[in-house]
């Protein structure tokens, strides 16, 4: 189950992503609007969590665009500002629901649950898999041909990636910002490194690449050559 947490506050944002993901929610975070909505646009999210007040844009103005493209994501409002005139600004642009500051996580993870069952969806990780590639998000497990991967927690998170984007090519900045993201070194080839190491893990010992660079672009996971 992948969400898409949209809030400026550090802490608020860190407490939200920590009881999801022992939930086992795949959690992406976006700390402004403009971010968020860029995120929003261009990935597949089961549920979005979208502060109201962000630096870039606004909320509503996140959800107004969401709405253009997608009318059936659930999306939570999550904002301080509490009153009847801003709740319905915000159903009225489209929010599913709409919670408080301060709230207690219990609260907040029933209205998750109840907005992915409205939609069919059964709150359970989700198994990614590619050729003889199986990546299971809850679990953290990885197999290939049946053999378990033993993988570093960066490079799951490298792996997971590339899986949830097969077939598309991911440049090294969309890579660092969506796994590294304030200790990424622009300057350093870090990326490169640890895409080496799960080819070390994934490809290596197996007769069929799975991860390919693609020259002056970056990486995609597919199982042609092209």
């Amino acid at each position: 189950m992948r969400v898409l947490l949209v809030e400026d506050e550090p802490k608020v944002s860190a407490f939200i992503r920590k009881g999801l993901e022992e939930e086992h929610f795949d959690v992406e975070v976006a700390y402004d609007g403009t971010f968020g909505a860029r995120l929003a646009l261009a990935h597949t999210f089961d549920l979005i969590i979208l502060d109201v007040i962000l630096p870039g844009m606004s909320g509503f103005e996140v959800l107004k665009l969401i709405r253009q493209r997608d009318q059936q994501v659930p999306v939570l409002m999550l904002t301080a500002l509490g009153t009847t005139t801003d709740k319905l600004e915000g159903f009225n642009a489209g929010a599913d629901d709409y919670l408080v500051k301060p709230f207690d996580f219990p609260e907040l993870l029933a209205r998750v649950r109840a907005l992915t069952r409205r939609r069919g969806h059964v709150v359970k990780g989700a198994t990614l898999t590619l050729a003889d590639l199986t990546l299971d998000t809850a679990a953290k497990t990885v197999t290939r041909a049946g053999q378990p991967l033993k993988l570093t927690a960066r490079e799951f998170t490298l792996l997971e990636l590339l899986l949830r984007n097969q077939g598309r090519v991911l440049s090294r900045a969309e890579i660092a910002e969506h796994s590294w993201e304030d200790s990424f070194d622009a300057g350093s080839n870090v990326i490169d490194v640890y895409v080496n190491y799960l080819r070390n893990k994934v490809d290596k010992p197996f007769p069929t690449k799975l991860i390919h660079t693609v020259v002056g672009m970056g990486y995609v996971m597919r199982e042609d050559e092209r």
